[in-house]
């Protein structure tokens, strides 16, 4: 299978000009628009998974120790569910989606980082990769998340687990995620590298960064 050229899609995306003429609320962003729909975007292939038996999620870069963690091993983790808001580059936002998983700040409690790290690169399936602040993901409302309105993650939204950082352009939430990279200084991911902004704050507009 052949795939559009993420550069080409990016520069789609810079040339449309559709945005509301009116705000959607205070709890939308600048240019978005309210949709009550979960939209599908992505690049690449969808994977499938016929069992959890062998997948993994990786923990390496600036911890003391690397770690491997199994799906049961996350399975035995306390787990929270929050509702949040979630906007696409895109310009879609969908308000009160709920979400269940573990906590960033409990699972990274649980790790031994070291203290010059300031960011981490989300690796998942098919080489995807995004990277995101450490300060940001330092929040309540972030977690690794593996249930969607009280059921387990649909494929296309990234079954088994994915990242889950609200307050960022849905991109950073990343998708089948299956390893955290602590980093000393940032670097870019996929799409970042292909004309996306390295932030993603939807308040402030940060679609692109070229």
């Amino acid at each position: 299978m052949r795939f559009e050229n993420p550069l080409k899609r990016v520069e789609q995306l810079k040339r449309v000009k559709n945005a509301p003429k009116e705000s959607q609320g205070d709890r939308v962003p600048p240019g978005q628009f309210v949709t009550d729909k979960f939209p599908v975007l992505h690049y690449g292939e969808t994977p499938h998974y016929a069992t959890l038996d062998d997948w993994t999620l990786r923990v390496f870069g600036l911890v003391e120790e690397e770690q491997t963690f199994s799906w049961a091993d996350l399975m035995a983790m306390a787990t929270q569910t929050q509702t949040v808001d979630i906007h696409c580059v895109t310009r879609w936002s969908k308000l009160d989606t709920t979400w269940t998983g573990i906590p960033w700040r409990q699972f990274v409690a649980g790790l031994r980082v070291k203290p010059e790290a300031t960011h981490v690169m989300a690796h998942c399936e098919q080489g995807f990769t995004t990277n995101i602040a450490l300060a940001v993901l330092d929040d309540e409302d972030t977690m690794l998340a593996y249930r969607y309105d009280g059921k387990p993650l649909e494929p296309d939204h990234g079954y088994p687990l994915r990242l889950l950082a609200p307050k960022k352009y849905f991109w950073k939430s990343a998708k089948w995620l299956r390893g955290l990279e602590f980093m000393s200084g940032d670097r870019p991911g996929f799409w970042e590298r292909h004309g996306y902004h390295m932030q993603g704050d939807p308040w402030l507009e940060e679609r692109f960064g070229w």
